[in-house]
Parts: C-alpha cells; structure tokens; sequence
C-alpha cells in the first residue's frame, strides 16, 4: 500500500461514519450535554491500547480541550491500577469496570466504553449495571456484530473492519464531541 493510501482510508473511514451517523451523533452530543449541564459525570472505560483513549477523553472533559473554562466531570476507569489490580485478582478481571460503578454511579450519569474488535466482558457486565443503575450507555465500536450494540442505549458504529483506521475515527468522534460541547457550554463565557 502506498503512503498516500493510508491517509486516504482514514479519511474514507470518517467520511463512511460521519454519512451513516450524523443525526445518531448529534444525539449522543445532547445527551452529554444535558448530562454535564445537569451535574452529572461521563464514566469512560476501555480495555487493551484504548485504556490510553479513556484517559485522553476524560482529560480533555476536565482540563480542556481548546477553550479555558471549568472542569467538566469525567471518570477514567481504566486508571487506578491498585483498584484494577485488586478487583482482578480478588473478583477476576471480568467485573474490573462493574465493580466502579457500582459505587462510582448516580442516576443519569453516562458510561461510555469504546472497543474495536470482540465483546469483551467487562464491558459487558459493566453495561448491565450500569443500566441497573439508570446510567445513560453509549458505546463506540467497530462494524463487527455486538452484543452490546442491542444493551445499550447509543451505539456509534464506525463501518470498518480496519482497527487501526476505527481507532482513528474513534479519536474524531471524541474530539468532535469534546469541541462541540465546550462551544456550546461555555464560548460565550
């Protein structure tokens, strides 16, 4: 593959995505926008390399992205290794994010989790509870057949089969996401 054909791809990803998901992630916009207005928090967890991603998004949410402004409320499950550790070992690494909402969680609050390839469960368990316990879901994932794609409550699907390239689309959905939010929340501040 050329070097061009690369960026072409990614490029062609996003493009599919956005064409097949635009008034799905105008929803998902104002979903989190009314969560974060009316005080709740974005709960966000990730396995494997996209645990970093988990991380990145929920900086973003309470540092910035681009403008100066307020802290906006967002959990990383996939940081605190000892609580990681801990679950994993003591309860088996399937409930590791299960067990954080279950005392992380106030009704309405958001959990969101991203994956690329397989039904992972943890993400699966976490899910469950999370819809327990009146939590929004909203999962970003790749084109494979989920079985979260039918639990949760918003499903983005990037039309790929191509990690690499839905990883990247992910990464623009998120930003978009993080953009769009802060502008409406707070550029007039």
């Amino acid at each position: 593959m050329q070097l061009k054909q690369y960026f072409e791809e990614s490029v062609q990803t996003k493009v599919d995505f956005i064409t097949q998901n635009e008034e799905k992630l105008n929803q998902v916009i104002k979903v989190i926008e009314t969560a974060l207005k009316n005080w709740n928090k974005l709960l966000i967890a990730w396995n494997g390399w996209s645990a970093a991603d988990a991380q990145h998004w929920a900086a973003e949410l309470i540092g910035r992205y681009k403008l100066e402004r307020k802290s906006l409320p967002a959990i990383a499950l996939t940081t605190d290794t000892s609580i990681l550790t801990a679950i994993g070992n003591d309860y088996g690494f399937d409930i590791i994010f299960e067990k954080q909402i279950e005392w992380l969680w106030r009704k309405w609050d958001i959990f969101i989790w991203i994956s690329t390839s397989w039904n992972s469960e943890n993400i699966i368990k976490a899910v469950i509870k999370a819809k327990e316990k009146w939590l929004i879901t909203i999962g970003l994932l790749g084109k494979w057949w989920w079985k979260l794609k039918e639990l949760v409550d918003y499903a983005l699907i990037v039309p790929s089969n191509n990690t690499p390239r839905i990883q990247e689309c992910h990464m623009t959905i998120y930003h978009t996401i993080c953009e769009i939010i802060e502008n409406n929340l707070f550029k007039n501040e």
